[in-house]
């Protein structure tokens, strides 16, 4: 049986419920933010690396969570923002600039074998690589996971305009990037 949001964030806010109902959180989003995650780290061990910690912070913040947005609207704000933790983290690890880090993630997305996509799918991915991660972060919210601007708009902090205008600058250098790369 799934549960409603609402149900789940019922059940979260009672402490004796907590913990099942956190499993069942889990159960329920993993996956679409494991994606979500992925597309941006373009790594596995990665990704799932963020998911954990991803989750952890939701947990050790649920007692603060007062159901102001929706609760996948609030997990999908810790996964970006854990996201964008990760890869600016990385970049001062490994005191890299933008092009190395578009480097390592194309490294990332070759190297990796659970990816299974055909060479236009591939051909995607590199364009997207090169995206500014705002712009690629909106990119595949919209195009992947078909995420409404208005929902973006809660878990990004950003204006639906500034986030329209993201996706719009991100197909015209998607474009851009296959007419040169023909």
């Amino acid at each position: 049986m799934t549960q409603t949001e609402e149900e789940l964030q019922e059940q979260l806010s009672k402490p004796h419920q907590r913990t099942k109902a956190f499993s069942l959180v889990v159960r329920t989003y993993q996956e679409r933010l494991y994606w979500h995650i992925r597309k941006m780290v373009m790594s596995h061990d990665d990704a799932n690396d963020v998911l954990q910690n991803t989750f952890m912070k939701a947990w050790n913040g649920i007692e603060g969570f007062r159901g102001d947005s929706q609760l996948s609207t609030w997990l999908y704000r810790i996964a970006t923002n854990e996201t964008l933790t990760f890869l600016a983290n990385k970049r001062l690890r490994n005191n890299q600039s933008l092009d190395d880090v578009e480097g390592t993630l194309l490294q990332n997305l070759q190297a990796d074998n659970y990816f299974n996509g055909n060479e236009l799918q591939l051909k995607l991915q590199k364009a997207i690589i090169t995206l500014p991660d705002k712009q690629r972060l909106v990119f595949n919210m919209k195009y992947f996971e078909d995420i409404t601007y208005e929902k973006m708009e809660g878990i990004l902090g950003t204006s639906i305009g500034a986030l329209k205008a993201s996706y719009h600058h991100a197909v015209k250098k998607i474009e851009k990037y296959f007419n040169e790369n023909e």
